[in-house]
């Protein structure tokens, strides 16, 4: 079995400390208001491969709403998928107020894409310094560097969109968009995601803290 270098250790342990998802721009309707009341429902938009990751992050962001003090709930759990793919425009609002929503929170998922990187084999790092005048070290360290065979390592990176509308106007209020890099699991993709958008949402006005439910 290949065991991985130092180097390769080191390289492992950064990817995973970069695994997570940020904010890349955000955009707020003018003299917009936070909301404040009403029941807002999250409707992911993702494809049947992705499920597990709509439900976390449908769920974490519902969990997310509830905790500031908003009536939130996740379409998946109350609809199911696909709930909205054989209707028409009227239909989806007639069903969406009978539930008594107010506001609804998309996610999409606008791309996925894979990332194939090759990382190096071992490299003998001298105490001294790459280079020095020490034949040994010298020669160590080159020739680690070329007959030592690396290994491949396959990252995938997310993009996401989420968007805020008011029902009643239809009207977009709030769009952030993100990029996730390499989640370890989509339990993890839910949580990040879910508490950044919330933060983020909050920190510019489109969500208010301690809301009254209705």
């Amino acid at each position: 079995m290949k065991t991985l270098s130092w180097t390769g250790y080191i390289l492992l342990l950064l990817l995973m400390a970069c695994s997570s998802t940020k904010i890349t721009s955000w955009w707020k309707a003018e003299n917009m208001s936070p909301v404040t009341k009403g029941k807002i429902m999250v409707i992911g938009l993702i494809k049947e491969p992705d499920r597990r990751v709509q439900q976390n992050i449908e769920n974490q962001l519902v969990t997310g709403l509830q905790n500031l003090g908003y009536s939130a709930m996740s379409s998946l759990q109350e609809y199911g998928p696909k709930a909205f793919s054989q209707m028409n425009e009227e239909a989806a609002l007639r069903k969406l107020k009978s539930s008594g929503v107010d506001a609804v929170l998309t996610i999409v998922l606008l791309n996925k894409e894979k990332e194939r990187n090759y990382v190096a084999g071992n490299i003998y790092y001298s105490p001294y310094g790459y280079y020095n005048n020490r034949w040994w070290n010298y020669n160590m360290t080159l020739y680690n560097r070329i007959y030592e065979p690396g290994y491949y390592v396959t990252n995938t990176r997310y993009f996401w969109e989420s968007n805020l509308f008011d029902l009643s106007t239809q009207k977009l209020l709030y769009s952030v968009q993100t990029q996730s890099f390499d989640p370890s699991t989509p339990e993890s993709l839910g949580k990040e995601y879910g508490a950044l958008i919330i933060e983020n949402m909050v920190k510019n006005g489109a969500l208010a803290g301690n809301v009254m439910k209705r």
